[in-house]
């Protein structure tokens, strides 16, 4: 049998991080600022910054950001067709190569602790993005499991459709 309810379930705060730790958030929306110019200056298109962000979210169980990334794309001008197939895009006809290559990085960083980065995804993200784009792409991966970390753990950000 099926639930028909419409009720949402409420995810309590476990910690309001940027009242007890403003220092801290503070820092970490400065990073994301710089991984931002860094990705402005190697001219790294917004779409693909959103499935980036988006594709580390969903690994993580970032409720708060998928949602957040989800919209930051759309209004990127993803369409919603290519943002449900992030979370499967390796079975996707959806991605070019330069984009594969981004999400397979952001695959692998994210989950560091069980890949160490194989020489294999680093080797295919350099063969289509240049130093400068690699460079703000890994700032970018690094930036975004930070803001994982901290939403997981502290549930601080409430997602809202």
């Amino acid at each position: 049998m099926t639930s028909t309810s419409t009720e949402t379930v409420g995810v309590l705060t476990r910690l309001d991080i940027d009242t007890t730790a403003p220092a801290f958030s503070r820092g970490l929306a400065a990073l994301d600022a710089a991984a931002t110019r860094e990705l402005d200056e190697a001219g790294v298109e917004p779409g693909l910054r959103e499935l980036v962000r988006l594709r580390a979210s969903q690994i993580n169980g970032c409720a708060y950001c998928v949602a957040e990334h989800t919209r930051d794309a759309l209004s990127a001008g993803e369409p919603i067709g290519r943002l449900a197939a992030v979370a499967v895009w390796r079975e996707s006809p959806f991605f070019t190569t330069r984009e594969r290559a981004a999400l397979a990085l952001t695959d692998t960083m994210t989950r560091v602790a069980d890949t160490h980065v194989p020489d294999a995804d680093w080797r295919e993200a350099s063969a289509h993005l240049n130093p400068a784009e690699l460079g703000a792409l890994v700032s970018l991966i690094v930036v975004i499991n930070a803001w994982n970390t901290v939403g997981v753990t502290t549930r601080a950000w409430t997602p809202t459709i």
